[in-house]
């Protein structure tokens, strides 16, 4: 099977997985703002969360995307190895999280004063339990992501955010409140972690003949994972510390705001993530086997298709922001709209990391990401502690939109480096997907005042769809029978 099946299989199962995941969440995501728990409580939630996944970081320490990288590596070169590679790996993760998860779960009280958030100190005990099945259930994912079986990693995700759907439902049902909501997603992880675990043995583990231990190879594990620790803690603060501190200088209800934004942001990225998930591997593999021009040829098409499909949608995100807002969550949520316009305009830089990120790990350039992530986050931060007590809420999504916009030029320039991909080509196709967008943008700008009901909004979505469509098609740069082909 050639490099384009593969990542056209992977990404079909990948995408296919997290459609069905992202339903689940809209659901959950409807049921929690809308019924089972109040904004107070929802924002309580996820502020909890984004502190869990702040610990997160030292529990993992770059360790599984270390591994995964060499296990890409190493079973086209030295299977042999790659027994120890699992080995080694999952004792250092072990290891930390006993360290991590320990410490907030004695330390959830203190926590909770330390963040002026005394009412989180119960769901942070349960959250450091959480914490244990969240990163192993990562590790899982990675690793299967290192094998290239993609549609592994997928099944672990549709396993994990269905199940949780079902368990924070009856949790919520008994009164437990955002108690209850985070024992439903600790059951899900733990669910997902078990799977993937028993896949991780049964299907690779032993089938490999191993080689033993090397002392060398587990050096180099371990130094690889310093420059991926810290582009993971740059993401980490990129993505959860500015909900942390929004729950700091301001209230629950704020962070409400703030989550459901990324949230909704979240959807719109299930593509892209899904198409760079898919895709990565294939650059190490590349490289491994000498095929750099083959990997430039492939990172030109995905980024063209995610330019296609984002800066559309982020126009079209921003004009429809304010009813879908108000119709799909409730008037008490309105709050949302500014600060879903301004991250309307991360999705798109979101979407360009995504396809690009990742496969700069496999191609052994994880320092150069990790200095840029560490800058920009560090500005993210540093630029929310001075906008969110002046501006609230908008000023931590404002934020988020400099320093992520700098952060996905750095990485595809490093990726430039790397691969040396027709960036020309690629700035004829931005420019003509820009006049589209215009067009588009136009047509639903028309119609947004007239949308009363679900069913209007609905109608609108579908009329920017249908636009986009007849005008990409018009201008050749998607050929629909080609597209479908690939589709089915």
């Amino acid at each position: 099977m050639s490099a384009t099946e593969r990542i056209r299989d992977g990404f079909k199962v990948t995408l296919g997985a997290r459609l069905v995941t992202n339903v689940a969440n809209g659901l959950l995501m409807l049921l929690l703002a809308r019924v089972l728990l109040s904004p107070d409580e929802y924002g309580l939630l996820f502020f909890v969360i984004a502190v869990v996944g702040v610990a997160g970081l030292f529990a993992d320490l770059g360790i599984g995307r270390s591994a995964a990288r060499y296990v890409s590596e190493y079973k086209e070169t030295d299977a042999g190895k790659v027994p120890y590679i699992l080995r080694i790996s999952l004792g250092v993760r072990l290891a930390l999280i006993a360290v991590v998860a320990g410490a907030v779960i004695v330390g959830h009280e203190h926590l909770a004063v330390a963040l002026e958030t005394p009412e989180a100190a119960m769901p942070l005990l349960v959250g450091g339990v959480y914490l244990v099945f969240r990163s192993l259930n990562s590790y899982g994912q990675t690793l299967l992501q290192g094998f290239n079986r993609v549609e592994l990693s997928a099944i672990l995700r549709v396993v994990d955010h269905v199940s949780r759907v079902g368990f924070i439902m009856a949790f919520t049902a008994l009164g437990l409140g955002v108690v209850g909501a985070l024992l439903g997603y600790l059951v899900g992880a733990a669910l997902a972690t078990a799977a993937g675990l028993v896949l991780l043995y049964r299907r690779f583990y032993t089938a490999y003949d191993d080689d033993g231990s090397e002392p060398a190879l587990r050096n180099r594990l371990l130094r690889y994972s310093v420059p991926l620790t810290a582009s993971s803690g740059a993401s980490v603060l990129d993505n959860r510390i500015d909900t942390v501190l929004v729950g700091y200088f301001l209230t629950p209800v704020s962070v409400s705001y703030y989550v459901l934004s990324k949230q909704i942001t979240g959807f719109v990225l299930v593509p892209a993530s899904s198409l760079g998930f898919s895709v990565s591997p294939t650059y190490g593999e590349q490289k491994a086997n000498g095929g750099l021009e083959e990997a430039a040829r492939i990172y030109e098409s995905t980024l063209q298709y995610v330019l296609l499909l984002y800066v559309p949608a982020a126009v079209g995100l921003i004009l429809v922001a304010d009813p879908t807002v108000r119709l799909v969550f409730g008037a008490e949520y309105a709050g949302a709209v500014p600060v879903l316009q301004l991250l309307s305009i991360y999705v798109v830089f979101q979407a360009i990391t995504n396809v690009t990120t990742n496969g700069l790990d496999y191609l052994g350039r994880a320092s150069d990401r990790a200095v840029a992530k560490g800058v920009t986050a560090a500005a993210n931060a540093a630029l929310n502690v001075v906008l969110i007590p002046r501006f609230g809420v908008p000023g931590a999504a404002f934020a988020t939109v400099v320093t992520y916009g700098i952060y996905a030029a750095v990485n595809v320039f490093v990726m430039y480096r790397e691969i040396a991909f027709d960036y020309a080509r690629i700035g004829q196709s931005l420019a003509l997907i820009v006049v589209i967008s215009a067009g588009m943008g136009a047509a639903v700008l028309i119609a947004v005042p007239h949308v009363s009901s679900l069913v209007a909004l609905a109608g609108v979505v579908a009329l920017g769809v249908a636009v986009w469509g007849v005008l990409i098609t018009a201008s050749g740069l998607v050929d629909p029978r080609e597209t479908l082909a690939i589709l089915t």
